[in-house]
């Protein structure tokens, strides 16, 4: 694949459903340095070995808000970058065209589900030298952006899903995963 020629950082492993670093709120970086840039490079790295399109800091165990994404939008053009200490824009409810598409997760390896989003997101932040970014995204890349956002809220998308949806998807998560953490995950 042509994204990993490109990555320098060092591949991490991706924590997975169940590890409590997950299933808390990411706290906001403080200092943008060569730690914070080394950080970046890793997550490029560990999400192009894992095929994913995003990836939060707290799903190689770095509990800070921070993401990486590499992925098209609605009209297939590929956008790629980082969002430090980001904030989520949705358009206001009556306004809201969702995307009932099928959602998966690095974290939940192999299971998917229909998950309706916004088709349409805006994530403000910075980059990982703290200049402003602002990223607005259409189609997948509305996805990803709402996707990460909410991991580093410390939620997964199976938090999303109907309570009886969500137990399948962890039970096949389990059946797939058996010494997985996520055993320790109540359904």
């Amino acid at each position: 694949m042509l994204r990993k020629a490109l990555v320098v950082g060092e591949v991490r492993p991706i924590v997975h459903v169940g590890d409590p670093v997950l299933h808390h709120p990411c706290e906001p970086v403080t200092r943008f340095d060569d730690e914070l840039a080394a950080l970046v490079e890793d997550m490029f790295a560990s999400m192009y070995a894992a095929e994913g399109v995003g990836l939060a800091a707290n799903q190689i165990g770095v509990p800070l808000r921070v993401f990486v994404y590499d992925c098209p939008d609605a009209d297939g053009e590929h956008h790629k970058g980082v969002v430090v200490n980001p904030t989520l824009e949705l358009p206001e409810v009556g306004e809201r065209h969702l995307d009932a598409g099928d959602e998966g997760c690095l974290s939940v390896p192999g299971q998917y589900a229909p998950l309706p989003r916004p088709d349409h997101a805006t994530v403000h932040g910075y980059d990982a030298a703290g200049q402003p970014v602002t990223v607005e995204g259409t189609g997948l890349l509305s996805r990803c952006l709402q996707h990460e956002t909410d991991h580093l809220d410390g939620h997964l998308y199976i938090d999303r899903l109907p309570a009886k949806r969500r137990k399948q998807v962890l039970a096949a998560y389990r059946e797939e995963h058996p010494s997985a953490v996520a055993d320790k995950t109540p359904l």
